[in-house]
Order: C-alpha cells, then structure tokens, then sequence
C-alpha cells in the first residue's frame, strides 16, 4: 500500500471512529449513569438521517436541517424519559431490553408511514462538494473532513460540559453515588432527562451528518447499534474517555482490515474487543 492510499484509509478509519464515537457517547452516558440498557440507539441514529433528508428537503439548507433535527430530538429524548424511560431505572435490565426492543418496532413503522420504505440521497452542501488531490487519480472528498472537524467539536464540547461546568459535576456525582448526590439536593431525575436527551441528540446529529454519504435506508440504525455496543465494552461502561479511544480503534481496525485482511475483516473487531476483555474485563477505563 502506497503512502496516498494510506493516507486515504487512514482518514476514512478516524472519520469512522469519530461517528462512532458520538454514537457510542451518548450510549456510555445512558448506560453508565442511569444503568438503562437501550436498544433502541440506533434507531435515534436512523431517525437523524431521516430528518437530515426530510428537513434538507424543507429548508433547502443541511445546516439548518441539522440545527432543527437536533433540537427534534432532544425534545424527542426529553419526551421518551418523561414517558417511558423514568418508570425503568430500578426494573431488572430485561424489562430495559424489552422495552426498548419494542420501541425499535415502532420507530420503524413510525418511518414507514411518515417517510416510506425508499432508499434516498442527502446532497452534500455545494459549499463542501469538492475534493483535496492527493495524487493526480486520487483526492479526498472535502466533506469527510468537515465531518471529522464537527465529530471533534461535538467531543471537545461534551468533555468540557462533562468535566468543566456545574450540570457535568451533577452528572458525574449522579453517576458515581445516586443516593448520595439526591441526599446533597441534586434532582436526579432533571439530570437522568438531560443525559438521555443529550445521548438521543447526539445519536441523531451522528445519521445527520453521516446522511450523504452513507445514503438514508430502513433500518440503518441496526450495524452502528452493534458497533456502538462492541465500543462501550471496550471503552469501559460510562467512560466517555474510553468510548472515544475505544471508537478510533474500532474504526482504524474495520477500515484497515476491510483493505488488508477482507477475509477475516468481519471478525477483527470483535477479536479486538475479546483481547481487551480478556486483559482488562472492565474495559479500558473505568467510569
């Protein structure tokens, strides 16, 4: 493989790990901190891609489109955990399973009747639409890279919200002792509504931003469920740390294995994540 070539695959691995990681982030929050074993996270990532086109349709604009369906499903999130979510924190994880389970049903038949069963197209913004030469047969399209730049922004953003202000020292102290930090006065229940309603926001900014380039089709949520899960394991459960370290890695090994080794490629990932469990059970950071 030549330096251009690799260079290409190495970029599409760590823009791969970065989507990953949004996903991946607001899974580990939901997971870690209010211990509700969601399913139906990928079907937030199919929900985003589905606005992206609708609303791109609508305001001529994916920037725009963007804004709004990220604000759609915060209120999304809010309403779920208002709803559903709230009567499911201290139930066995089984009945998290089931619930969430079902809810994916009814997201896709939600999209079935609001959108149908068509595979679209997102355009890219005209403004994005070119390439970056990087031989004279090869380039990289200029889009990949501005989505790499929103992935580290998002992650910049969640760190400092988690790590420099007062809601993130709630989340945390929510996190770490529940009964310790409601006896302090901190309402719990505000705080497991904000992180899940940031975790479905993230989730579906991630199919946004993904949409023209990955198309918009049924059931795209299920393979980046899969992967999300691989990447929480492996990062340690409630690590947004480690999602991040853990979704550059699962990136980086899918792509270059996909290239160097497609016959086993469908396995690296996984013997990935069985190495580290086998060293480390807990993952690669605690909470």
């Amino acid at each position: 493989m030549d330096f251009p070539n690799f260079l290409i695959q190495l970029l599409n691995g760590l823009q791969y790990g970065l989507l990953l990681f949004m996903l991946a982030a607001g899974l580990t929050l939901i997971f870690g901190i209010m211990g509700v074993v969601n399913l139906a996270h990928g079907s937030f990532y199919m929900l985003g891609a589905y606005m992206a086109w609708s609303l791109t349709g609508h305001f001529g604009n994916l920037a725009v489109a963007i804004v709004v369906g990220a604000l759609l499903s915060v209120v999304l999130g809010l309403a779920l955990e208002w709803l559903l979510f709230r009567h499911f924190y201290k139930r066995d994880h089984l009945d998290q399973v089931l619930l969430t389970f079902g809810l994916i049903y009814i997201f896709e038949e939600t999209r079935s009747i609001i959108w149908g069963d068509d595979v679209h197209a997102v355009q890219v913004p005209e403004v994005f639409n070119w390439a970056i030469p990087l031989t004279d047969n090869l380039s990289y399209p200029f889009y990949r890279i501005v989505m790499m730049g929103v992935c580290i922004a998002l992650a910049i953003g969640l760190y400092l919200l988690i790590s420099r202000t007062r809601l993130g020292m709630k989340i945390r102290a929510g996190a770490f002792n529940r009964d310790m930090a409601e006896s302090l006065g901190i309402n719990i229940r505000l705080i497991h509504a904000v992180v899940f309603a940031l975790g479905v926001g993230l989730a579906a900014v991630a199919g946004m931003i993904a949409s023209p380039i990955s198309s918009v089709y049924p059931n795209m949520g299920a393979p980046v469920l899969i992967m999300c899960f691989v990447v929480v394991v492996i990062g340690g459960i409630g690590s947004v740390r480690g999602a991040l370290i853990a979704a550059l890695l699962v990136g980086l090994v899918d792509t270059f294995g996909k290239v160097l080794l497609p016959a086993v490629s469908g396995m690296l990932v996984y013997m990935l994540m069985a190495a580290v469990l086998l060293y480390k059970p807990e993952g690669l950071f605690k909470q």
